[in-house]
């Protein structure tokens, strides 16, 4: 994984994945959200793959965009502007990066090999807007 910085798009995997969110038809923006969060979920205790991290991380910066708070996603995200989302994606994303955090998630060992308390207070940050917190 290509890696440039620590916000939420700033890597190969997110960079690709908002053409996968580009490339929707409007009415199925929001199941590709929804996609990668039960992806994240469905991992349950097991290990997490960082590839399926990312996709949910930038899902979830997508969301928070929308609520009161929420940074907008400007550099290597999706290029067209996404409907509004369902609200009820909100807690999906926030358990989603609950599990990103916690237990066998490679892409949590990967920033804590190197010193990623940016990265996780950026997570963290969008758990929060997310929360409405």
């Amino acid at each position: 994984m290509g890696t440039w910085d620590i916000g939420p798009f700033d890597n190969d995997t997110a960079a690709d994945f908002s053409y996968r969110v580009d490339e929707a038809p409007e009415e199925k923006k929001a199941e590709v959200l929804r996609t990668a969060f039960r992806e994240v979920l469905e991992t349950g205790d097991g290990f997490l793959d960082s590839d399926l991290a990312v996709e949910a991380i930038a899902s979830a910066a997508l969301l928070a965009a929308q609520c009161p708070g929420g940074t907008p996603v400007t550099s290597y995200g999706p290029k067209e502007p996404l409907p509004p989302l369902p609200v009820d994606l909100r807690p999906q994303a926030i358990a989603a990066l609950d599990r990103v955090l916690t237990g066998e998630s490679e892409l949590l060992e990967l920033w804590e090999e190197s010193d990623g308390d940016a990265w996780k207070a950026g997570v963290l940050k969008l758990r929060g807007v997310l929360a409405g917190s």
